[in-house]
């Protein structure tokens, strides 16, 4: 989302008054809104470095005669529209606003950038998103929008109830969502179901042999509900399919587009555990997906993954402990050296595990080494590698305070690496260069252009990956 802009144009606080005067009868004609507030709104703002907008004087509270929705949403027309048509969830709107919190700041303005703006109705703050299914194009409102509505608090953002003037220019039409299948809420009684409880059930069988691998990479049509029925995610929706190693996708995605051949279409019921077990601002609960196999592309063998440490659950009696917490062991000697420093660039080759011995990560088994800055990874990671030379081999037991520090969407607990160190390279061009990704996600389902009042990011195709880099 842009940040928000604060640019005015100063003559036009005297233009607002001469148009009001001259567009009072009309604007009054017009389902009784009032004049002035009709005619401060279908006037831009010239130049930029001006004062803001004045605020209307009932931006402290809707008034009386405001209309309001169950949600809590209170709106006032200022101007009537044409026509009958009103977007619709899925469609994007031309506007322009103006927006204010209650003690009259103005916060947001497309008519102080000269520009107005387009973005998607569903792509907003929920309150944005009810208020502008209300209007007709060439409508003018004024909405009051509670906080519960708004941004919930979010730092940064603007606080508490948020009042904006809307004019409605254009709707763009959208695609409707796929309607959800009848069987959405609960996996139907001839679905087949697997041992780690994927449900599926064939929707139309291509009659080919061909089937990918894990490691593949695949090209698929998909749609995706809850179980309520909502759609939340459609790469036909997008008019694009998505292509994604296998690999990389949530579990269930992984082992379910397995059992199909090239063409087959098939229906998912993905449990929480195989899909995004509770990670903040990714879909909730069992998952549905309609999905079509198009493309298979063939992949080497990725190297098996390393065996798990026998001595995962805790450092042995053997390993050296820094003040920190760290325990490391050394596995194998290199030639000795030159170590890096905080600021160096290092490539290694490494391994992941929780202490259960479960590998969350491993460039091992991507093929290929990762390359970062010393000092932009977890603090754990940063101090074990200032003591490696090249050729050097450890295994680290890092404690969660050096870790990801109970993250969401991270791994939890201590971990346990084993680290490679390959290369030491120059010192860091970059201060903000991190870590990559562990297990790079497929390409996201749609690339979103910055809007006013956003809210919730869209998801993204069933990618499993978690960015469990300590950059942030």
């Amino acid at each position: 989302m842009k940040r928000f802009l604060l640019i005015l144009a100063c003559a036009l606080l005297l233009a607002f008054a001469a148009c009001n005067r001259a567009s009072k009868k009309k604007a009054d004609d017009d389902k009784g809104a009032p004049a002035a507030e009709a005619a401060a709104m279908s006037v831009d703002p010239a130049a930029a470095g001006a004062p803001d907008l004045a605020a209307p004087p009932d931006v402290k509270a809707p008034p009386p005669d405001a209309d309001k929705t169950p949600s809590g949403l209170a709106t006032k027309l200022l101007k009537a529209g044409s026509g009958d048509k009103k977007p619709a969830e899925y469609d994007s709107v031309k506007v322009h606003y103006t927006g204010w919190t209650t003690d009259g700041k103005m916060f947001d303005s497309s008519r102080k950038r000269g520009q107005p703006a387009t973005f998607a109705v569903k792509g907003v703050i929920p309150g944005w998103t009810e208020g502008l299914q209300l209007m007709k194009v060439g409508e003018q409102r004024r909405m009051w929008i509670p906080e519960a509505l708004a941004y919930k608090g979010r730092p940064g953002s603007p606080q508490g109830m948020l009042v904006f003037d809307v004019e409605l220019m254009e709707i763009i039409a959208g695609v409707a969502p796929t309607p959800a299948p009848p069987d959405v809420a609960a996996a139907p009684a001839d679905a087949q179901k697997t041992k780690t409880g994927l449900a599926y059930k064939v929707l139309t069988a291509s009659g080919s042999k061909e089937k990918p691998n894990a490691w593949d990479k695949v090209t698929v049509q998909y749609t995706g509900w809850t179980t309520d029925g909502k759609m939340f995610d459609s790469s036909q929706k997008r008019g694009k399919a998505a292509t994604f190693p296998l690999n990389r996708v949530i579990p269930g995605w992984t082992e379910g587009v397995q059992l199909m051949a090239k063409g087959d279409s098939y229906r998912f019921w993905v449990p929480e555990e195989l899909a995004y077990k509770g990670r903040p601002g990714a879909p909730q609960g069992t998952l549905v997906f309609d999905v079509e196999l198009q493309e298979i592309e063939s992949q080497p063998k990725p190297p098996d993954p390393p065996p798990v440490p026998k001595d995962v659950a805790a450092p042995p009696a053997r390993a050296k402990k820094t003040d920190s917490g760290l325990s490391y062991v050394v596995l194998k000697k290199g030639k000795g050296g030159e170590k890096p420093s905080a600021d160096s660039r290092v490539e290694v080759h490494y391994a992941g595990w929780t202490t259960d011995g479960n590998m969350f990560d491993s460039s091992i088994t991507r093929g290929k080494p990762m390359t970062f800055a010393v000092n932009r990874v977890i603090p754990g990671w940063t101090e074990a590698v200032q003591l490696m030379g090249v050729g050097d081999k450890f295994r680290v037991w890092i404690p969660e305070e050096l870790a990801y520090k109970g993250r969401p969407g991270a791994p939890q607990g201590m971990l346990v690496f084993e680290v490679e160190l390959l290369k030491i390279l120059e010192a860091a061009p970059n201060p903000h260069m991190a870590m990559p990704r562990m297990s790079s996600p497929p390409p996201q389902s749609s690339a979103k252009a910055p809007a006013p009042p956003t809210g919730a990011k869209a998801p993204a195709p069933p990618t499993g990956a978690q960015n469990t880099s300590a950059s942030h």
